[in-house]
């Protein structure tokens, strides 16, 4: 019988003690694994959504509640701004661009944005099928969202009324599909996008019916149109340092910094996180304290047999090998379990997101660090089967069978 089907036997005969060792060490790797597709993924997707913008200009609330509802179009807004102050500041000289927004209604919970054509232009969208919308009540959706309710060109759609899922639909003012974008792996995938006029049109019907009304979707005061956000990219790097303060203090509108607001969401979520790779750290550290003292153990219960093999021939490094196997095969399946388990939680954890948000996570997915927190973990596990190991090695056969 070779080491190796030694090892497996003397495992098998202790299949509660090897089923623990196991589980501890694969949920720690589990939950580790889980963090990196969770953390690194979400941070790729802000990064993507929020590189185009390099200023968003809303109404004076919370910055990040900006950022959110107008790039990451995950909130609520913050109000409403007037058209002609957004087009004041968009005409400054440090200005290379700025895209209006206006919100106020979903599709299925997907957002309608009102725009132009350089919300498309902004995020590098092409239209794959169809045209882009020329005129009010066209619009063109997202790969995502085209994907999902297999919208085609022609479609029509209804809105519901506020930035929620249970809204009431507006049945008398349906969009006419002109186009599908093709896929961008940003946040325009999950939209519904159509010129501006036809968020006016719409809720200016809804407030003429007196029907529910929601504080950012105001159809028109007396100083004119209103629209939710002002996307800008700077001309200059200067103007980094200086149209933030400029709006902030001489406008009624708030400026907001997506990279700056996106750092902090980060380290808000971060904490959370580290609080998990903590336990997870806790757990495998946990597991390779039980594993050292099981295999001692086994060293202890074996030794009769081990000074046997020793009588019959085997060479002190093959006791060596024998529990050094016992070690690596606890570790390895470990490791391979706890990757299972990971990618399996993030699939889970993703469909469940997806139920309430246009976007989730996948575990269809592989991050290099993972691949070198299982090569840690391979190497500590080793580690910790050297003591037994080589305490096997030098055992001298004559003494253990005296015993």
């Amino acid at each position: 019988m070779s080491m190796v089907r030694l090892a497996w036997a003397y495992l098998a005969a202790r299949p509660l003690a090897t089923s623990l060792n196991v589980a501890m060490l694969a949920i720690g790797v589990g939950t580790v694994a889980l963090l990196l597709l969770f953390t690194t993924q979400a941070e790729e997707r802000l990064a993507r959504d929020a590189a185009p913008v390099d200023l968003v200009v809303g109404a004076k609330g919370s910055p990040l509640q900006i950022i959110l509802s107008a790039v990451l179009q995950a909130d609520v807004p913050t109000g409403n701004i007037s058209l002609a102050e957004a087009r004041r500041f968009a005409a400054n000289p440090m200005v290379a661009s700025a895209t209006p927004i206006a919100l106020g209604d979903t599709f299925r919970g997907h957002r309608i944005v009102g725009s132009d054509a350089s919300y498309l232009a902004l995020y590098g969208a092409r239209v794959a099928e169809g045209r882009a919308f020329a005129a009010p009540m066209e619009a063109v959706v997202g790969a995502d969202v085209a994907r999902r309710f297999a919208l085609a060109t022609g479609a029509a759609l209804v809105g519901s009324h506020g930035l929620g899922t249970t809204g009431t639909p507006h049945q008398g003012h349906p969009y006419r599909v002109v186009g599908v974008l093709a896929p961008t792996g940003t946040v325009i995938d999950r939209l519904v996008v159509t010129p501006l006029e036809s968020v006016w049109e719409v809720h200016e019907a809804h407030h003429e019916d007196k029907q529910d009304e929601h504080h950012d979707e105001k159809a028109a005061d007396s100083g004119g149109r209103e629209i939710t956000a002002l996307l800008v990219k700077y001309r200059t790097p200067l103007a980094a340092a200086l149209l933030p303060r400029q709006v902030n203090a001489t406008t009624s509108m708030q400026a907001a910094s997506p990279a700056y607001e996106m750092a902090r969401l980060m380290n808000l979520v971060g904490v959370g996180v580290d609080v998990l790779r903590v336990f997870a750290m806790v757990l495998m550290a946990t597991a390779a304290i039980s594993m050292f003292a099981a295999l001692m153990s086994a060293l202890q219960e074996r030794r009769y047999d081990l000074a046997l093999l020793r009588a019959l021939g085997a060479r002190p490094a093959a006791l060596f090998a024998l529990l050094a196997a016992e070690g690596v095969t606890l570790v390895v399946a470990g490791v391979i379990l706890g990757l299972v388990l990971g990618h399996a939680a993030a699939g889970v954890l993703g469909s469940w997101i997806a139920r309430s948000n246009a976007w989730s996570i996948t575990g269809f997915a592989w991050q290099p660090a993972e691949g070198w927190m299982a090569l840690a973990v391979l190497a500590a596990g080793v580690a910790t089967c050297l003591i037994p190991a080589l305490q096997a090695y030098r055992g001298d056969p004559a003494i253990l069978l005296k015993r």
